[in-house]
Formats: C-alpha cells, sequence, structure tokens
C-alpha cells in the first residue's frame, strides 16, 4: 500500500514512494521450487501406502511454505521507503509497525553497495549517515539503489533553496 497522505506535514510533497525489491521473495520461491521438485519425487515412488505418506509429508510442508509466503508477502505490502520533499521515511509492520524519519537537513553522506547478482538485477543496499542519534542506518533489498541517492541528493538540493533561500 502507498504511504499514507495523511502522514505528510503541510506543504511535503512525496518524491519516491517504494517497497522492497521482488528479491525480497527470493527464498520463498527458491523452497517452493524445491517443493514442486518433492512433489514430483513423491509422485514416483513405486509402493501406494509410501507414496501417500510421501504426499501427505509434501502437502503439510507445503502449507506451511504457504504460510510463510503470505507473511513475506504482508511483510512486503506494508514496508515503505519513502523519499519526501522534507525527509526520509521508512515504515514496517504488519501488526505492529516501526518507522524511522529521516529530516533531509540531517542527511551528510548516501552510499549504495552492489554486487554483481544485485547489478544484474537491479536491487542493493542504501547506507544514510545522518547527524542524529543513530548516525548510520542500512535499507537492505532497495530497487535500484544509484537512482535513489540520486532522488534523496536532488531533495537535499532542493530543500536547502527553499528553506535556506541557496545558501
Amino acid at each position: 500500500m502507498p504511504f499514507p497522505r495523511r502522514l505528510l506535514n503541510d506543504g511535503e510533497v512525496i518524491a519516491l514512494d517504494m517497497r522492497p525489491h521482488w528479491w525480497f521473495f527470493a527464498r520463498p520461491i527458491a523452497t517452493g521450487l524445491l517443493l514442486v521438485v518433492a512433489f514430483a519425487g513423491a509422485l514416483k515412488i513405486g509402493n501406494d501406502d509410501a507414496r501417500s505418506v510421501s504426499l501427505y509429508a509434501v502437502a503439510a510442508v507445503a502449507v506451511v511454505w504457504a504460510a510463510w509466503l503470505m507473511v513475506r508477502f504482508l511483510r512486503w505490502h506494508t514496508t515503505n521507503f519513502v523519499v519526501t520533499s522534507d525527509r526520509l521515511i521508512f515504515r514496517a509492520g504488519v501488526l505492529g509497525k516501526r518507522g524511522q524519519e529521516i529530516p533531509l537537513e540531517r542527511v551528510n553522506d548516501i552510499s549504495f553497495d552492489r554486487t554483481l547478482w544485485d547489478r544484474i538485477i537491479g536491487s542493493g543496499d542504501l547506507l544514510i549517515e545522518s547527524a542524529g542519534e543513530r548516525g548510520q542506518q542500512t535499507f537492505t533489498d532497495i530497487p535500484h539503489p544509484d537512482a535513489v541517492q540520486q532522488v534523496i541528493y536532488r531533495e537535499i538540493k532542493r530543500d536547502s533553496v527553499d528553506n535556506h533561500g541557496g545558501r
């Protein structure tokens, strides 16, 4: 779900609102593929009783897998990384919520980390250093972190011009 507009300050505009990269689902999908292989293997068992037991075992694991996938989807769906004209906002949580906000004027440095695989799939980590209690915060599974870095720098510059007359 998109970031709720009611949580914005007066005059604040959203520059970027995103969820984690689809790679967030890699483990559940890989596990699901293994379950398909296990199901196919269970079907090939010659003994009817052994086949039935194997199919029930695979089905039980598939139910657990489906629940895991649903929880993972809900976590993905309720996670937002938002860049506004005033701040960076991270919110996550299905039943309970946790959030973090970093005012743009407190951002000191933004860097990203992308492995070769991350570059291929368009994902990576974003490290934001701020003048605050926490100092550094890493955000993982960010789609195209280099582009996000540029959006943040643009908003910092715009915020500086708007609030300080270009100084």
